[in-house]
């Protein structure tokens, strides 16, 4: 392992194209299906992958990342959709921390989002990345970034309905698919993480309008994102 390695991540190969063409002295290693690029991006020792979508491919990933990679930190970017109002397409999330919102044992008395018999369920992204992050959304998208609760389920939210209920009932800002697994693997092994979603669509009845058509938009302003970071961690 190469001292304070970061991983760099997303879901979908649009979210790490531009990291991969931006990386130097790039080595592919392949494990669980999934190919790990090592190599240089703007002076920093990197892994970027593609986690495939989902909770389940996001945790095996991040695990791996961990165990592996032994990397230090972990930066998650890519698309999501929009939970507050006052989000539009193409404004970015950091996240102040993150819950599933898929999982649901309310019948057995407990509070939706809530992992039973453990002691946390809503994963706090770290302080440090959190600052750079909003420092880096501020200097490049100003008026146009939000720091709140990503919310993650192993569903493609496009309805008004439930975009109403994950903002008011789980105070979400933005929803996806992957962010909370890779949190809470985070957590479990006490590797700071933080999670960058882009806006690629509203949530709501015309998600599967948005998606396509702002997906490459978002992913570069999540590009822009990263490297910013990047050039300025310590």
């Amino acid at each position: 392992m190469k001292m304070d390695q970061i991983a760099l991540i997303g879901a979908m190969n649009e979210e790490i194209e531009l990291l991969l063409q931006a990386m130097d002295n790039v080595t592919q290693t392949k494990r669980a299906g999934i190919v790990f690029h090592t190599g240089i991006f703007h002076g920093k020792n990197v892994v970027v992958c593609r986690t495939g979508v989902g909770k389940v491919n996001a945790a095996v990933c991040t695990q791996i990342l961990i165990d592996t990679f032994e990397v230090k930190s972990i930066i998650f970017t890519g698309v999501a959709g929009a939970l507050d109002p006052e989000l539009n397409i193409g404004d970015i999330v950091v996240s102040k921390e993150c819950m599933q919102h898929d999982m649901d044992v309310t019948p057995l008395g407990f509070a939706r989002g809530i992992i039973p018999y453990e002691e946390i369920s809503i994963f706090q992204a770290d302080p440090q990345l959190v600052e750079l992050a909003l420092a880096s959304s501020s200097r490049l998208f100003p008026g146009r970034s939000k720091h709140g609760r990503v919310l993650s389920g192993d569903q493609f939210v496009a309805s008004r309905e439930v975009v109403s209920q994950l903002h008011t009932e789980l105070e979400g800002t933005c929803t996806e698919m992957e962010g909370a697994s890779v949190a809470q693997v985070c957590s479990m092994n006490e590797i700071p993480f933080v999670i960058i979603r882009s806006m690629s669509d509203k949530a709501d009845g015309s998600a599967h309008v948005n998606f396509g058509e702002f997906t490459v938009q978002a992913s570069r302003n999540s590009f822009r994102m990263i490297e910013d970071i990047v050039k300025h961690l310590a």
